[in-house]
C-alpha cells in the first residue's frame, strides 16, 4: 500500500470526471458537471461512464471500473471527481485494480455511494481520500461556504486544522455532545448505509481506534436503527474511539406516533457504547456542507463538540 500523499489540486490542473455510481435523471448531467467543475477553475476530461446509462447505473459495471482504473494509471489526470452518487460502487469493488491505484495516488473525491470506494481505497491503497460534493451536487448554484470548504480541502497542502461548522443566523451552530471526552485517531467512515452493506465484505470498514463519521439521507428511524444496530453487533461502537454524526437529511418518520426519534436511537445504539460522540456535524447530504479528507489523524473534542485534522492529506 503507497503511503504516497496525493498532490494538491491547483487551478488550472487536470480533473477526470467518473460516474462510479448511479445514473442522473438529467441527460445532460456529464456536460453541465464538468461545467460545474470548470467554473472552479479546473480542466475536466469526462469518462465515458458517465454518458452510459445502465438502468439506476452511471453505465454497465465493467464500463464504471474501467474508468477508474484508466483515470488513476493515466499521466494527465491530477485528480478524479465522481459525478453523482446514487447507487453501484459495491458492483464494482472487485473489478479495481488496486495496486496501480496505490501506485499513482491522486485526489479522490465523491460522498454517499461514494463511500464504498472510499473504504475500499483506505484498505487497498492506503492514501487518504475526500468525502466532498460531487460534480453533480454543484449543478444549479454551489453555496458560497460549500464551494470554499470544498476549494480548501482539495488544494491544501498540509493539515485542514478545526474544521468550522457553516454560519447560522445567529452565529456558527455547533454539534450536540451525546457522550463527553476526547478522541484522537484517523478519520474513518462515510454513508451508513454503505458502511452497513459491507460489514462482513472484504471491503469493511476498519474501526480500531478510528474516529468515526457517519451520515445518511432518506431513511428513517428505524432503518438508521437497524444499519446502526449491525454496526453495534459487530462490535463497531466498541472497537472505535470516537463517533462523528452528521446530516439526516429526510430522515424524517412516516408515522410518527409510532417511532422513536432519531436522538433515542442514537442514544440507544451508539451513545450506549461509552464513546465521545457528537451529532449535528455539518457534513453529508446537506446544504451547507463540509469537505474533508478521510484516512487523516483527526482529534475529536466532545465536550465543545470540535473536530480537527492534525495530519495531512495532501503534499
Amino acid at each position: 500500500m503507497s503511503r504516497t500523499l496525493p498532490k494538491a489540486l491547483g487551478r488550472g490542473d487536470v480533473i477526470g470526471m467518473i460516474g462510479p455510481s448511479g445514473s442522473s435523471k438529467d441527460p445532460g448531467m456529464a456536460d453541465k458537471g464538468a461545467a460545474a467543475l470548470e467554473a472552479l477553475g479546473f480542466e475536466v476530461v469526462v469518462g465515458d461512464s458517465c454518458r452510459r446509462k445502465h438502468g439506476y447505473l452511471a453505465s454497465p459495471d465493467e464500463l464504471r471500473a474501467s474508468d477508474l482504473n484508466a483515470f488513476f494509471s493515466d499521466p494527465r489526470i491530477d485528480g478524479i471527481v465522481c459525478m453523482k452518487g446514487g447507487y453501484g460502487t459495491p458492483r464494482i469493488l472487485d473489478m479495481i485494480d488496486y495496486a496501480a491505484v496505490a501506485a499513482h495516488p491522486k485526489v479522490f473525491a465523491g460522498y454517499s455511494d461514494i463511500t464504498g470506494l472510499h473504504l475500499a481505497f483506505r484498505r487497498y491503497a492506503g492514501f487518504p481520500t475526500f468525502h466532498a460534493p460531487m460534480a453533480a451536487s454543484m449543478v444549479g448554484g454551489f453555496d458560497d461556504f460549500s464551494a470554499a470548504s470544498w476549494t480548501a480541502a482539495l488544494t491544501t497542502p498540509g493539515p485542514l486544522g478545526l474544521l468550522s461548522p457553516p454560519p447560522g443566523v445567529g452565529g456558527p451552530v455547533a454539534p450536540t455532545t451525546l457522550v463527553g471526552g476526547a478522541a484522537r485517531g484517523p478519520l474513518v467512515g462515510g454513508n451508513l448505509s454503505l458502511v452497513a452493506a459491507l460489514t462482513g465484505t472484504p471491503y469493511a470498514l476498519e474501526p480500531d481506534g478510528a474516529i468515526l463519521f457517519l451520515e445518511d439521507v432518506d431513511e428513517e428511524p428505524y432503518r438508521v436503527d437497524r444499519m446502526l444496530t449491525q454496526l453495534r453487533l459487530a462490535g463497531v461502537f466498541e472497537r472505535c474511539a470516537g463517533v462523528v454524526l452528521g446530516h439526516w437529511t429526510r430522515c424524517e418518520a412516516k408515522d410518527p406516533e409510532r417511532s422513536l426519534t432519531l436522538e433515542r436511537v442514537f442514544a440507544d445504539v451508539v451513545a450506549s457504547a461509552g464513546k465521545p460522540t457528537i451529532a449535528g456535524f455539518s457534513a453529508g447530504h446537506s446544504t451547507p456542507t463540509l469537505s474533508f479528507p478521510l484516512g487523516v489523524e483527526a482529534v475529536l473534542d466532545a465536550d465543545s463538540g470540535t473536530l480537527e485534522l492534525t495530519e495531512a492529506a495532501l503534499r
